[in-house]
């Protein structure tokens, strides 16, 4: 499948983000694929509440994009995984083959913005 979803000049964007240490991992998806991915994750979507994901890819790879910098697609791969702050709207994009999981760890952030966001992770929360 060609990927619409593309930077200036074909060129990989990568988070640098690091998964805060001493967090505690309150659960996680099962690894999917592009064939079995759930679809709310396809779609604008926010992480559960108080809980960061982390988006880990086990073969292949897959875009990212926060809804409010569409203009920079993320490239995650097994090499380059990537944090997902809550209250904050995105959506992955599959380009291809693909293998990956969310982990949820618990992030105590006092802001809840918007209590009605779809946040299909929650039901992988203990």
């Amino acid at each position: 499948m060609k990927n619409s979803y593309r930077n200036k000049e074909d060129i990989k964007l990568y988070d640098n983000s690091v998964l805060p240490k001493d967090l505690d991992k309150v659960g996680e998806t099962p690894f999917m694929t592009e064939e079995n991915v759930f679809p709310d994750i396809l779609k604008n979507h926010m992480a559960p509440k108080n809980k960061l994901g982390y988006l880990v890819v086990r073969k292949g790879e897959l875009n990212y994009v926060w809804e409010d910098e569409e203009e920079k697609v993320y490239t995650v791969d097994s090499n380059h995984p990537l944090v997902i702050y809550p209250e904050r709207y995105h959506r992955v994009i599959l380009t291809g083959a693909v293998e990956f999981k969310v982990e949820f760890y618990h992030y105590d952030d006092k802001m809840i913005v918007d209590k009605t966001a779809l946040r299909p992770g929650e039901n992988f929360i203990k």
